[in-house]
């Protein structure tokens, strides 16, 4: 139909009023979450992303913000008039909602978002954010870290929105895709593999992608004048390790251990689940290693200070390793689930320095015991953690999650035969691979294996205030909680 000026008017008045009225009956832009009862302001509800494509322009200084565009693809799973994102610690320039412009405010940490029309139910949408990353501020409050000639990523717990705009819960896996333009200088290595380079005599551009989904807290892009050391692993598996240039041949001695740890661990559990791996040694202090998918975090200092015996340098690579496994291709649905990565991780540390260290399993195993109860009284049972601190959300890294977890698994083993044991672990890995998984879906699947029912055990020894008797060793006995205090973790 032809509009004649009078009608076009008219619509446009009508149009106006509506937004109007649409404007007056929404509520106040305000930060949300999924609940998750450790970080309940992280996640946003009402879409899945299914994939982040993340430019970053990095000028060789990282004391100075990188500018940005990130893309997320998601799928609606309910009708939304505003779209929250978690992010804060950069500047949002402009926002576009399916190619169109969008208004868009912050609330605490989250980016809220009016698209230009409301997003039904089971539809795709893509957000552009154009923004800066900001890698200034607290090095102890994660996202960038800055290195001696660089930057990485350390984003465990709730830090990757400190990077870019995201749904920043493990819950909400996507694939992701980096494109990163930088000095010709500099070397970048992001997750996945590479699949794209181009340079001129100044700047060069890099392409990463991700084979699997990733959960954000994952995420690693490493900047810096580096080398990459690359060779296979067991059947063919691309390896790549980055390090310091001048380090390289000092680091060599670890670096080629990489290949003989997946072997290790695929004897243990099966065929490792993405597409590449590699250690990533940063010249930097962050008091942890870290586990980021396909690329591992490692302070430098683990390697040259002198302070650690190679033994414990050694399990602790396997430990980073065992989370691409549990933690990283089974990611937990919630923080809570935290004990099921650093439990089983921490029980492949000490399985691996038993086996090549001749450091006794079950007397690391029975020191955990001692200290059990002191451990779930500062920080809760390995299930049903307390939350973190205020201002130290690091703090939820305790000991109850690492050894106390490690713990868990030795008196499941126990409990039901090595051998049904390792089929847990296999079976595992296997129906949750590039998913979430839940303790209580740990918990039923030990119970299927083992063909009776676990309840009790499990509640006792996930869920309990006191640690209960270890199967097999009635003499073992734990130290009342104020007879000591809990201990640090090393990662």
């Amino acid at each position: 139909m032809l509009h004649t000026p009078r009608r076009r008017m008219r619509a446009a008045l009508l149009a106006a009023a509506s937004a109007t009225l649409v404007a007056a009956t929404l509520p106040s832009p305000e930060p949300l979450g999924i609940g998750d009862e450790l970080f309940p302001q992280l996640g946003n509800p009402g879409y899945d992303v299914l994939e982040y494509d993340i430019a970053l322009t990095y000028e060789g200084r990282n004391d100075k913000p990188l500018e940005a565009v990130t893309k997320i693809d998601a799928w609606s799973n309910r009708g939304l008039d505003r779209v929250n994102l978690d992010f804060t610690h950069g500047k949002v320039r402009s926002v576009m909602v399916n190619n169109t412009p969008a208004d868009f405010t912050t609330a605490g940490e989250d980016l809220v978002v009016d698209p230009p029309a409301n997003i039904a139910a089971g539809s795709r949408m893509q957000i552009t954010v154009t923004h800066t990353s900001d890698p200034r501020g607290p090095q102890d409050a994660g996202g960038w870290v800055r290195t001696r000639d660089g930057l990485v990523m350390a984003n465990q717990a709730d830090a990757a929105h400190r990077v870019f705009p995201s749904n920043d819960h493990p819950s909400d896996k996507a694939y992701f895709t980096f494109r990163v333009t930088a000095p010709s200088d500099i070397t970048v290595v992001a997750n996945g593999r590479r699949v794209a380079r181009g340079s001129t005599d100044e700047q060069a551009s890099w392409v990463y992608r991700t084979g699997h989904p990733m959960a954000t807290e994952l995420a690693q892009i490493s900047l810096g004048r580096s080398a990459v050391v690359e060779r296979q692993g067991p059947h063919g598996l691309p390896l790549r390790d980055v390090v310091p240039i001048a380090d390289r041949d000092a680091l060599e001695p670890w670096l080629k251990k990489t290949p003989a740890h997946v072997t290790w661990m695929e004897k243990k559990v099966g065929r490792y689940p993405f597409e590449t791996y590699g250690v990533l040694i940063a010249d930097a202090r962050t008091g942890f290693q870290l586990e980021t998918q396909t690329l591992s975090l490692f302070e430098r200092s683990l390697f040259t200070s002198g302070t650690f015996p190679k033994w414990y340098i050694d399990s602790v690579m396997v430990h980073e390793l065992a989370h691409q496994w549990f933690g990283n291709s089974v990611s937990p649905r919630t923080w809570s689930d935290l004990w099921l990565n650093e439990g089983h991780a921490s029980w492949y540390e000490a399985l691996y320095a038993q086996e090549k260290a001749k450091r006794p399993l079950e007397a690391r195993m029975r020191s955990a015991y001692e200290l059990s109860d002191v451990w779930r009284a500062a920080g809760g049972p390995p299930a049903a953690p307390a939350a973190p601190s205020p201002g130290m959300k690091l703090s939820i890294f305790r000991p109850v999650v690492y050894d106390g977890s490690a713990l868990v698994l030795y008196a499941l083993r126990q409990e039901i035969g090595k051998a049904a044991f390792e089929r847990l672990e296999r079976t595992w890995v296997q129906e949750h691979q590039d998913a979430t998984a839940t303790t209580e879906d740990f918990t039923q699947l030990a119970s299927s294996i083992a063909g009776r029912d676990l309840s009790a055990f499990f509640q006792g020894w996930l869920y309990g205030k006191k640690t209960p008797p270890m199967p097999g060793h009635p003499e073992w006995r734990s130290q009342a909680a104020e007879d000591g205090a809990a201990e640090s973790v090393h990662h």
